[in-house]
C-alpha cells in the first residue's frame, strides 16, 4: 500500500494540536518543547517496512518468518533465504546491543521490580495503564482497535505478560523472551499503525502519527518513571542505585521497540524530566480516556456470572478505585471519572505492608525470596488473566469491529 503521508517530516512541520504547549509549560522546559513535539510526527520506518513487506505474502507467513528468525537468528540459512530485506534491516537494528547497555543493570532492574509482587501488579493496572488512558491523544490507537469494553482484561493480561517477560534475568539478551516479545510488540505497532492509516479516519492534524515515537517513550517511562514515583506513594522506596536500574532496563527495552536514541533518557532523572514534560503538554484526559478507564475497573463486574461472583468483583472494584485514587491523586482521578470510595482502611493497610516490605527487600538475606514469591505471583496473574489463551503478540490483520 503506498503512503500518502510523510512519516519522518523535517523540524518545522506543524505540531499537532494534541500538544499544549502552555505558558507554565514553557516556563518549565523552556525550548525542549521545540525539540520534543516533533516527536509526535515520527514514527518507525524499519517495523513499517517490515509490515509492508508482509502484507504482500499469504496471510500469517511474515509472522512465521519473524519467528523464525528470533529463535534461530536471521543469518540462520533458511532464514535468511526466505527473510525479504526489510525483515533483515529490522534485525540488523535489534541485534546489535548500544555500548552503553550493562546486562547487570538490566537484571538488577528487573529483580527489583519482580521483587515488589502484588505491589507491582496493583501498579502496573491502577497507575502505568490508567496514566497511558489518560493522555488524549496517546490513547487514540487503543480507541481505534474497537471493543474497549471487551478487551480490557485481555490488555491487562498481555501487558503483564510484556512487563514480566522483560523484567525476568536475562530476558532481555538476544535468545531471551522478553526480547522476542519486544519485537514482536514493535512489528505489532507497525502493523496498527498502518491499519489505522488505511482506515481513512485517523486525524493526524489533531493527534500526529499513531504509535508516534513521543507516544513509544512515554509507554517506557510508564512502566519506569511512574511505577516508581507510584511504589513511593505507597510508601514502597526503592534504594537510587534502583530507580537507576529500573530505568536502564527500560531504556534498553525502548531501543529494542523502536524508539530514536535521541529521545531515550540515559538516568532516572533524565527520564523524571521527559514524564513531566509529556503530561505537562498533554492536555486532560477526554471521554475516550474515561472509557477506557471504566472499562479497566468494571472489567471483573461485567463478567461476573453468578450474584456471589459479582459482589466479591464489587469489592474488588471498590479496592481498586481507592487505590487508584491513592496513586493518581483526587484531581487526575476526577477527571478519568475514578469512582470515589467511602473511607477504608484498606490504602492505610497497604503502605503499611509496602514500607515494611520495602525494609525487608533491602536485606540482601531476603531478596531471593522475595523475587521468588513476586515471580510466582506475577506467573498466576497472567495465567488467570490469559484464561488458557496464549499470547502470542501477532499482529492483527484487521481493526476489531471493522472491515479495515
Amino acid at each position: 500500500m503506498a503512503r500518502d503521508i510523510l512519516v519522518q517530516p523535517m523540524e518545522n512541520a506543524t505540531i499537532p494540536a494534541r500538544f499544549q504547549d502552555t505558558a507554565d509549560a514553557r516556563r518549565r522546559f523552556g525550548d525542549q518543547l521545540d525539540r520534543l513535539g516533533p516527536f509526535l510526527l515520527r514514527v518507525d520506518p524499519v517495523a513499517d517496512a517490515v509490515v509492508d513487506a508482509f502484507a504482500s505474502m499469504p496471510p500469517g507467513q511474515g509472522f512465521r518468518l519473524l519467528e523464525a528468525a528470533l529463535a534461530r537468528g536471521i543469518d540462520d540459512d533458511r532464514a535468511a533465504k526466505e527473510a525479504p530485506a526489510e525483515l533483515r534491516a529490522l534485525f540488523a537494528s535489534v541485534d546489535r546491543v548500544p555500548l552503553w547497555v550493562d546486562w547487570e543493570a538490566v537484571n538488577r532492574g528487573g529483580a527489583a521490580f519482580l521483587r515488589t509482587g502484588v505491589l507491582g501488579g496493583i501498579l502496573l493496572a491502577m497507575q502505568s495503564l490508567i496514566l497511558g488512558y489518560a493522555s488524549p491523544g496517546g490513547n487514540k490507537p487503543l480507541v481505534f482497535s474497537g471493543r474497549l469494553r471487551e478487551q480490557a482484561e485481555r490488555r491487562l493480561a498481555e501487558t503483564s505478560r510484556f512487563v514480566y517477560a522483560v523484567s525476568q534475568a536475562n530476558g532481555m539478551r538476544r535468545s531471551g523472551e522478553g526480547f522476542a516479545i519486544t519485537v514482536k510488540v514493535r512489528v505489532m505497532h507497525a502493523q496498527v499503525r498502518r491499519l489505522i492509516r488505511a482506515s481513512g479516519r485517523w486525524q493526524a492534524a489533531l493527534w500526529g502519527e499513531p504509535i508516534n515515537q513521543h507516544d513509544m517513550v512515554a509507554t517506557a517511562l510508564l512502566f519506569s518513571v511512574a511505577v516508581i514515583d507510584g511504589l513511593d506513594k505507597l510508601a514502597y522506596r526503592f534504594a537510587p542505585a534502583q530507580r537507576e536500574d529500573l530505568v536502564h532496563l527500560w531504556r534498553y527495552v525502548a531501543h529494542v521497540i523502536g524508539v530514536e536514541p535521541e529521545l531515550i533518557p540515559g538516568s532516572y532523572a533524565e527520564a523524571r524530566r521527559l514524564a513531566e514534560m509529556i503530561f505537562a503538554t498533554q492536555g486532560a484526559p477526554d471521554h475516550d480516556s474515561r472509557m477506557l478507564v471504566d472499562a479497566l475497573l468494571t472489567r471483573r463486574v461485567r463478567s461476573a456470572r453468578t450474584d456471589g461472583e459479582r459482589r466479591s468483583a464489587e469489592r474488588f472494584m471498590a479496592i481498586s478505585c481507592g487505590l487508584s485514587r491513592a496513586v493518581l491523586g483526587d484531581e487526575l482521578a476526577e477527571q478519568l471519572g475514578v469512582p470515589r470510595q467511602r473511607s477504608s482502611l484498606v490504602v492505610p493497610l497497604l503502605r503499611a505492608v509496602a514500607a515494611a516490605s520495602s525494609r525487608a527487600h533491602a536485606l540482601p538475606p531476603l531478596q531471593g525470596l522475595a523475587l521468588d514469591l513476586g515471580d510466582l505471583r506475577w506467573r498466576r496473574v497472567i495465567s488467570m488473566g490469559l484464561g488458557g489463551r496464549p499470547a502470542d503478540f501477532a499482529p492483527p490483520e484487521r481493526l476489531a469491529g471493522s472491515g479495515t
